[in-house]
């Protein structure tokens, strides 16, 4: 069984226990984001922070900052992984997206097989990708993992973050079927950095790839 687990750059550390304990008996493609250290960068050098649908705007400049933020969340994330763990840059292995110009320099990302995730996962070895695609473009860690977890073939697809799940009214649902997560979404029910989880899911889900955002599962 191969596994996508999409890690957020605020668990990013803490999150290694579990690849490498589902990496004992399959093969895990990790994903990460880095938003936490972006923000920061940004604030750091005077750029704005905006946010559309959970996609960060994303300027040349910003740009530089995210990549910067995403390979130092790449190497601490390998380190925490051992010896087995393999960084790679996305647009870098080939992971494509579609332009998204009103965004500035931000893709949406498009499912992709790229061979150097292939040859790790045969030696053995866990991949660990920062979402960055062809272009340049900044894309979203979710849809990004989304995306590869559709592209490799993926069994499951796990969303690790410091969310336990989606809520409904006020507890963390068990399941939530995608017609659901769509009439959520389009009434604007969920907000924040939860949506581009949702909307990740829902992707996977409807191409056969099992779907979980924490407790919650997201079923066709």
């Amino acid at each position: 069984m191969t596994i996508v687990v999409k890690i957020g750059g605020a668990v990013a550390g803490d999150a290694a226990a579990t690849v490498l304990e589902l990496a004992a008996e399959h093969e895990v493609c990790v994903v990460h984001g880095a938003g936490p250290q972006i923000s920061e960068e940004m604030a750091r050098y005077g750029l704005r922070i905006e946010f559309v649908d959970g996609r960060r705007v994303t300027s040349p400049a910003a740009l530089v900052l995210v990549r910067r933020s995403l390979a130092r969340v790449n190497a601490e994330l390998c380190a925490a992984l051992g010896e087995r763990a393999v960084g790679l840059i996305g647009d870098e292995i080939g992971l494509r997206a579609e332009h998204v110009p009103e965004l500035g320099c931000v893709g949406e990302p498009l499912p992709t097989r790229p061979l150097a995730i292939e040859l790790a996962l045969a030696q053995g070895l866990i991949p660990v990708v920062a979402p960055v695609a062809e272009g340049p473009l900044n894309v979203n860690a979710d849809a990004a993992a989304a995306a590869l977890a559709v592209g490799l073939g993926a069994e499951r697809i796990l969303f690790v973050s410091d969310v336990p799940g989606v809520y409904l009214d006020g507890a963390v649902a068990h399941t939530l079927a995608v017609g659901e997560a769509d009439r959520l979404l389009d009434a604007g029910e969920l907000a924040g950095g939860i949506v581009p989880k949702v909307r990740a899911a829902v992707v996977a889900a409807r191409l056969g790839v099992r779907a979980e955002i924490g407790a919650t599962a997201v079923v066709a």
